[in-house]
């Protein structure tokens, strides 16, 4: 393999700023970097760890016990590190949902949910459960919450040193956010005290659940509860689903892998059956209802705690998206540094393809919402924590506005990943197509967001339904809280006048723009409640006026984020990367207001000078970050274990590494096919 790519090196000696500052900012000051360092020395140089062929190869079979084989080997550093006292909130989450742990098992952990639901209530250590969820998620953090003192020392005892493996089942087949249309049973039995589990219906089994298929031997079950006959609402078990030593399925247990999927394909999603399977009383989670020896319920005293962790995952989820603009946009620049092609001038060389405006124009914005959302994700997770410790002592103002926010970002963040990360794929060509290029895992990866913790069109119908009843307390003269506090200063102005272009400008533009359309989506449903429509109804027939209103919502926070965060970083850093960080601010903020332009056409009367000025901006911030763009992205600090990209090596050496990857396909280990001889000779041949 040749040394440095000499247009990559290029890119890297004529940056303004030096990317180990940028680094250290990313990761969270310079003690984390240092730890953030020091696994990945352990990690990515055991070889162990490493795969025996590309695993697009395997088949699903081996995909998964290939997987189960290192989570096992990740299993035994964690037990060693913990051993030692040299565990912690940010070894956990590298290890197992991190960038690094992604490096490991790039298609998941199928242990990962056994970690997520024990030991974090051991531990203590909220932090820890963060990145693990947003990736594995089903909120199975729910048992920290649900069991009681006795039963976490009981079955933690158990867990903490893997004698048992668990999961979380909660969705159905037939039912995913709608958890009141969850079918599972629990149907009490005083005179045995125990609880009999029935998934009725095909609909009624568990699906989804990671680890589940044939990994764990024991689930959290939400099933809804019956006692006395009478039903009483959600619930979670500890159901053992597998013999401790043969690890059979129990009587009474369907179970199995649901198959693969576009991507995590080694979790091992899975389903299960439950035909009369029984438990013992102790084995519901008691710590908010509770049921007796006689079947006596005993209903929470609220329910806020599990509408608090809800919000949690959906918290942990920004930053998610954030790593994965982060991999496609570093993958795709280094590949657009190195690849040349589409003379601009005849006479000259081709030029690099990220001199293309229009390439920059695919690549630059993705950075910029990489950066955006760590700052966002990491801003409102600090407002989670505050509001964590408000909810503790008994004030629950803020929670409604922090859940509807959480809904929305989820939604939006993800979308926008998502789609940042085919972007990524397509500024490739024909090479962002191959397995090589890790574009399709990454993809795959990233899409899920957009389903699991609430599938995005629910979380923006949860924020718009927020939205009206806020607008509504406006209307009346009621002060609203802060991140909802544009709608207040909308209603007192006619217009929106004075659109200079400034970025604080460009804020207060987005805040006027989603107050409108907030009020239109007040205004729609009002009118059909006046036609006679139920609330219920009347919000049905206006849903598409209330997701629209609930992304305005989101942009504008997004926007004022972007403002507020990359303004307080600029005042951390050295001038030189201030600069560039100010660049990046910009572009986000123009861009972000002309994929909009129509809704800020319909409420703010922008002329077509306006306009075009915002487009030659956007021009001119690609132009501005051009120079940067390459020693931006190597910020990111991500190794090249955990992009696993041909396209995105550090070197730059993008067709040997191309060209090294095809030489690990199976098919290339003889030069005859044994199919030719049985197929396509008799076929050619057949003629003569």
């Amino acid at each position: 393999m040749p040394g440095m790519n000499p247009d990559i090196e290029k890119e890297r000696n004529t940056a303004t700023f030096d990317p180990k500052e940028f680094t250290i900012l990313w990761s969270g000051g310079e003690q984390l970097y240092k730890e953030k360092k020091i696994l990945e020395k352990l990690l990515l140089d055991d070889p162990e760890l490493e795969d025996p062929q590309p695993i697009s190869y395997f088949s699903h079979k081996e995909l998964y016990e290939n997987s189960v084989r290192k989570a096992c080997i990740v299993g035994e550093k964690i037990r060693k590190l913990r051993a030692d006292g040299e565990d912690g909130v940010n070894t956990y989450n590298a290890l197992l949902g991190g960038s690094l742990g992604s490096a490991i098992l790039k298609e998941g952990n199928p242990l990962a949910l056994h970690y997520v639901m024990f030991l974090p209530t051991i531990m203590g250590q909220a932090s820890f459960i963060f990145l693990i969820v947003s990736n594995y998620c089903l909120m199975c953090f729910l048992i920290v919450l649900q069991g009681t003192i006795e039963q976490q020392v009981e079955w933690l005892s158990k867990a903490w040193d893997c004698e048992i493996i668990g999961t979380y089942a909660q969705t159905e087949l037939g039912h995913g956010t709608f958890l009141r249309g969850l079918e599972t049973r629990a149907d009490y039995d005083a005179k045995t005290q125990e609880f009999v589990l029935n998934t009725p219906t095909l609909t009624a089994y568990k699906w989804w659940p990671g680890g589940l298929g044939h990994t764990a031997n024991h689930a959290v079950v939400v099933a809804q509860l019956y006692t006395k006959g009478e039903f009483r609402g959600l619930a979670p078990f500890i159901v053992q689903l597998r013999h401790s030593d043969t690890h059979e399925p129990l009587a009474g247990i369907d179970i199995g892998d649901i198959g693969t999927k576009l991507g995590m394909k080694g979790v091992n999603n899975g389903y299960l059956g439950l035909k009369n399977v029984r438990i013992p009383l102790n084995n519901m989670l008691m710590k908010n209802q509770q049921v007796l020896p006689d079947g006596t319920y005993v209903a929470p005293k609220n329910n806020v705690l599990t509408y608090g962790t809800m919000m949690f995952v959906r918290c942990a989820i920004i930053r998610d998206t954030a790593t994965a603009l982060a991999k496609a946009s570093t993958i795709a620049t280094r590949y657009s540094a190195v690849r040349r092609q589409s003379p601009i001038d005849p006479n000259q060389r081709e030029p690099q393809i990220m001199d293309h405006t229009t390439q920059q124009l695919k690549l630059f914005p993705q950075i910029a919402k990489a950066i955006v959302f760590k700052a966002t994700g990491d801003s409102f997770w600090n407002l989670y924590n505050v509001l964590s410790g408000e909810i503790e002592q008994g004030n629950l103002e803020r929670l409604p506005e922090m859940h509807a926010n959480a809904c929305c970002l989820k939604a939006l963040c993800s979308a926008d990943a998502a789609a940042g990360v085919e972007t990524c794929r397509l500024s490739c060509g024909g090479h962002g197509y191959m397995d090589c290029s890790n574009f399709p895992t990454i993809y795959g990866t990233t899409t899920a967001i957009c389903t699991y913790e609430g599938e995005n069109t629910v979380m923006l119908l949860q924020t718009a339904r927020y939205l009206v009843k806020v607008y509504g307390h406006a209307l009346t003269g009621e002060q609203l809280v802060p991140t909802v506090a544009y709608i207040n200063e909308a209603l007192k102005l006619q217009d929106f006048v004075n659109f200079d272009g400034s970025l604080e400008c460009i804020v207060k533009a987005f805040q006027f723009v989603a107050a409108n359309k907030v009020r239109v989506a007040y205004e729609q449903v009002d009118q059909r409640r006046q036609q006679g429509h139920s609330t219920e109804m009347a919000a049905s027939l206006s849903g598409v006026f209330l997701t629209s209103a609930a992304e305005l919502h989101g942009r504008a926070f997004l926007a004022q984020s972007a403002y507020t965060e990359l303004l307080a970083m600029c005042k951390q850093v050295s001038p030189a990367l201030a600069d560039v960080l100010m660049v990046v601010l910009e572009l986000y903020l123009v861009d972000a207001c002309l994929n909009r332009i129509g809704d800020f056409l319909r409420f703010i009367n922008l002329t077509d000078e306006d306009v075009t000025k915002l487009e030659v901006r956007l021009q001119r911030c690609l132009e501005r970050l051009r120079p940067n763009a390459v020693a931006l992205v190597d910020s990111f600090d991500l190794h090249d274990r955990v992009l696993a990209s041909a396209l995105g090596a550090y070197d730059g050496n993008v067709y040997e590494h191309i060209f090294e990857s095809a030489q690990k396909n199976p098919l290339n280990k003889e030069p005859v096919n044994a199919s030719f001889h049985k197929y396509l000779k008799p076929f050619m041949k057949a003629h003569l």
